[in-house]
């Protein structure tokens, strides 16, 4: 029986982990996991954040899912060392786990810069489930929130904050909200409709340092403001988790590099989701962690596919409002555009010089996306 090891239980892992029981029923699957859930939402993450829903929603694959197909899977457990010669994993515990192939889906930490005092107590990032449970047991009477970096997720937190009676203020380096998906006039319809939720921005704004004895009290920028802070909640993006791979000779960048089969430059070793980086992408999105998921474990389980890339894009709700965004956004207004644009909706369909459509944004209403989308893939 062939032996699979599957380091990480998010979306990456778990889809590997259902391919690879799907194409040999007998193989024997360990997945081992940080976590102390099963495979859970992060994009629900800021629903349990504000109360909306207890921790138990987030979950989306139960334990008895596992057990169904045959994964064992084992939480609150870290991997402490990977020898990739003798094929073996050892956890900190001491527990030893043998392979025959490897999986690294091992995700992604969120990244805190090297600000002075971003090591004080009331200092958060917001990546977990652990991490939402620790913001959420914030004074109530601590109302001030000073969110770095205007991420989607950040944002999304920073609703939920507001929705429980916080006073956020945006510090964010570049000019604009999401610029990777939105152009200047998306973005500043956005900050619109967030100021109207109660949302105060500090837009092309460095921090230099969190004040406070002990504990955070204030935001010092870079133009010389203080911003009150009971709590400062870090969204400056994220970086692989690579730990467990330093002197393996593995090839690495700003991931793991892995071919189209996501195999790494280890033969029988592969990675997939965030840790993984294809044709000089490091994607961090999740369809596409989903994807590599399921190309790694039909791979692992001896059967044949390829991950190939996509114009990258995205569905979601930030606060509550609608956004989808897909290939070239077109932010410096190159390229011919169909705009509709409303108090409520901006929607921008960018095409090339044949009228080809090669990107679009949709904020407010994203019920045209998925066919638009299939116009950008060439479908």
């Amino acid at each position: 029986m062939t032996s699979h090891l599957i380091i990480g239980n998010g979306v990456a892992g778990t889809t590997a982990a259902e391919q690879i029981q799907k194409h040999d029923p007998n193989a024997g699957i360990t997945m081992i996991t940080k976590e102390s859930l099963p495979l859970y939402s992060r994009i629900r993450i800021p629903e349990f954040l504000s109360g909306k829903i207890p921790e138990q929603t987030l979950i989306i694959k139960d334990l008895s899912w596992h057990e169904q197909r045959g994964i064992n899977l084992i939480t609150d457990t870290i991997v402490s060392h990977v020898d990739y010669k003798n094929k073996t994993a050892v956890a900190e515990d001491g527990t030893l786990f043998s392979y025959d192939t490897l999986l690294l889906a091992t995700g992604s930490n969120s990244f805190i810069p090297p600000i002075k005092g971003s090591d004080k107590k009331g200092v958060f990032s917001l990546r977990t489930a652990a991490d939402a449970r620790a913001l959420a047991a914030l004074d109530a009477e601590d109302k001030e929130v000073v969110l770095i970096g205007g991420g989607l997720l950040g944002l999304e937190a920073a609703s939920a904050l507001v929705s429980t009676g916080k006073r956020v203020t945006v510090v964010e380096f570049f000019d604009r909200l999401l610029p990777r998906q939105l152009d200047n006039e998306g973005a500043a319809r956005l900050q619109s409709l967030l100021e109207d939720m109660g949302f105060t921005f500090r837009l092309g704004e460095v921090t230099q340092e969190i004040s406070g004895k002990d504990r955070v009290d204030g935001v010092r920028l870079k133009s010389g403001e203080t911003l009150k802070a009971h709590a400062v909640l870090f969204s400056a993006g994220v970086r692989s988790e690579l730990s467990l791979v330093a002197d393996s000779g593995m090839e690495t960048d700003r991931g793991i590099v892995v071919n189209e089969q996501m195999e790494t430059s280890l033969t029988g070793v592969y990675a997939a989701g965030d840790v993984a980086q294809f044709d000089d992408i490091n994607f961090c999105i999740w369809p596409e962690a989903v994807e590599q998921g399921r190309v790694a474990g039909i791979n692992m389980a001896g059967g044949k596919a390829t991950f190939k890339n996509t114009p990258p894009s995205n569905v979601l709700k930030v606060a509550g409002i609608a956004l989808a965004s897909a290939g070239d956004i077109d932010v410096e207004g190159k390229m011919n555009s169909d705009i509709v644009a409303t108090n409520t909706v901006y929607q921008k369909i960018v095409k090339d010089t044949d009228g080809n459509i090669i990107g679009c944004i949709m904020l407010g209403d994203t019920k045209p996306f998925n066919q638009i989308l299939k116009q950008i893939k060439g479908e």
